[in-house]
């Protein structure tokens, strides 16, 4: 088996292993909040009408892969790069931004036990449920959440897939994550609260946002030093001015308390 492995790993390039842990950790975070969504409107309500919208919500997922996903493939590499990497950037800013601050203190950290009673007690406040029958709360509730959820999901899986020309790699990491998240569900029949989600998030900003500005300086014509292994100084680059962000906004508050301290000073001073 670990030889397999080995094999496995020797036969994909750096870009398609990035890919790989990328669209991974991506999917597993979307699935994590997903099945926090489904769990609450299962367990409160009715778990028929809740399983309904998942797969409802799978469906209309098909739909949108199977209409985006030629169209992306139909697109010259340079456009697609071009395209895909504007896209990436901007998903990828978006998470990096969020994540930052969570790591700074100045945004609330994902909890997912949290999100789980809040979501139960909407569910709880939407009216009595009826002994038998469709529930139509568990269902749009269920299905909006996937697909939303599901939505990013889809994107990110194309996006890198069509890119690379390797959409089989990116899906079928895709699937691992969604498998695995929802395996685990049914297990513990509880939120995943222990996962590192907001870790986990951080790790998928950075990812993005690295593959996103490759793939589009790539497309507006520019050449990397080293082609993708350029990636191995990007990534860690991105890291590191990320985490330089983090410690920076954790010290801004005793910076404007020691600014707001020496102008109250000057202040007194001058009335005197």
């Amino acid at each position: 088996m670990e030889v397999a492995e080995s094999a496995i790993l020797l036969a994909m390039s750096g870009a398609e292993l990035g890919l790989a842990v990328s669209v991974f950790l991506a999917c597993a975070v979307e699935a994590v909040e997903a099945l926090t969504i489904v769990l609450a409107v299962g367990t409160t309500r009715s778990w028929p009408s809740a399983l309904f919208g998942v797969g409802a919500a799978a469906l209309a997922l098909a739909a949108v892969i199977a209409a985006l996903g030629p169209a992306l493939s139909a697109l010259p590499l340079g456009v697609l790069r071009l395209v895909v990497g504007a896209l990436l950037l901007v998903f990828g800013l978006q998470w990096l931004r969020k994540a930052i601050l969570r790591a700074a203190g100045l945004k609330e950290r994902h909890n997912e036990t949290a999100a789980f009673a809040q979501e139960r007690e909407a569910a709880l406040a939407a009216g009595a449920v009826a002994d038998r029958g469709f529930d139509g709360y568990a269902f749009t509730i269920s299905f909006k959440g996937v697909l939303l959820e599901g939505l990013e999901v889809a994107f990110i899986a194309l996006t890198f897939g069509s890119n690379q020309h390797r959409v089989g790699l990116a899906a079928g990491a895709a699937a691992a994550a969604v498998l695995l998240v929802a395996g685990v569900g049914v297990a513990i029949h509880a939120p995943l609260a222990r996962v590192p989600e907001n870790s986990m998030k951080f790790a998928v900003g950075v990812m993005l946002t690295s593959f996103g500005t490759f793939w589009g300086a790539e497309g507006a014509g520019a050449n990397w030093p080293g082609g993708d292994a350029a990636l191995l100084v990007l990534i860690p680059g991105v890291l590191l001015v990320s985490l330089a962000l983090v410690v920076w906004l954790r010290r801004a508050p005793a910076r404007a308390g020691r600014s707001g301290s020496r102008r109250a000073r000057s202040a007194a001073s001058g009335a005197m």
